[in-house]
């Protein structure tokens, strides 16, 4: 089990970093640093920078050494979460229970704070205080995950499927990337963090490509079954804009049933790791959770 007070120290850590790093609304430009600290410090689960604590805690790695990568990695899902809101991507108006910036500001200032929240992450990582060789192993992870071979490319592979019916595997390849391309980065930095060696990185891909498998999948069953006001967002979204889900693809049983498949993958990398409590209970969260 992941501790009350270790994911607390835990939070704690990253928002502090997080608000260090975000400039202050009173310098300028005013109303693009409101726009990124609206999009970043507005909650959400930050479960990408604890993975990269707990990956971090796993492999024995310094936790202060951790904080850069995981306010790196929430700023890069900040940022995307910007972007796929945008009229032009999914059109939403509504995230972590707040106006999306397009709506709070206006679309060119939301696109430029996507841009700015993303060189920011980078930023922090060339000047963490960790070897060089750490700080390029870092960048060169979070850049692939980011970019065409990452989050960007699923992205554009999920709307170019926009009303076309997908078969499971182009479904699941979607998501990899668009999804799970963040999620493994994050398990991967920590775990780089802590000097794992190749076996124990192979091993900690696999669970993190697991959970982002069982996190878009439970993700899906929510906006069907889950409830606007409780998950912060907007519900409904993917039967009205036709797009392949594993609902839609496999119906609800099926989709529960290759759920329970990852949750089960998700156990099974971690077997007889030792230091993985933390990994497993956010595994199970993410499979489980109810927003």
């Amino acid at each position: 089990m992941l501790p009350e007070a270790e994911r607390a120290r835990w939070l704690q850590r990253v928002e502090a970093q997080l608000e260090a790093a975000l400039p202050r609304t009173t310098l300028e430009p005013t109303r693009l640093h409101a726009a990124m600290r609206h999009a970043v410090l507005g909650g959400g689960k930050r479960l990408r920078p604890l993975l990269v604590y707990a990956a971090g805690a796993a492999t024995g790695a310094d936790e202060s050494r951790l904080d850069a990568p995981a306010a790196a990695v929430e700023l890069i899902h900040a940022f995307s979460l910007v972007h796929d809101d945008l009229p032009a991507m999914d059109d939403d108006d509504l995230r972590r229970g707040q106006p999306t910036v397009h709506v709070a500001f206006d679309e060119a200032t939301a696109i430029l704070a996507g841009d700015a929240l993303q060189s920011l992450a980078f930023e922090l990582l060339a000047a963490a205080h960790a070897d060089a060789s750490l700080r390029v192993a870092w960048l060169a992870t979070l850049a692939q995950a980011t970019g065409a071979a990452g989050m960007c490319g699923g992205q554009a592979l999920d709307m170019a499927a926009t009303g076309q019916r997908l078969e499971p595997a182009a479904l699941q390849q979607v998501h990899a990337l668009k999804t799970g391309a963040l999620i493994r980065a994050s398990v991967r930095m920590g775990a780089l963090a802590g000097h794992a060696d190749a076996a124990t990185l192979a091993r900690l891909d696999d669970y993190a490509a697991a959970l982002g498998l069982a996190f878009q999948i439970r993700d899906d069953l929510l906006d069907i079954e889950g409830d606007s006001a409780q998950l912060g967002k907007s519900t409904g979204k993917d039967q009205a804009q036709e797009k392949s889900t594993y609902p839609s693809l496999l119906g609800m049983d099926g989709a529960r049933t290759e759920l329970a498949r990852q949750s089960q993958r998700i156990t099974d990398a971690l077997a007889n790791l030792p230091g993985a409590d933390a990994l497993r209970t956010l595994g199970h969260f993410a499979a489980q959770r109810s927003h």
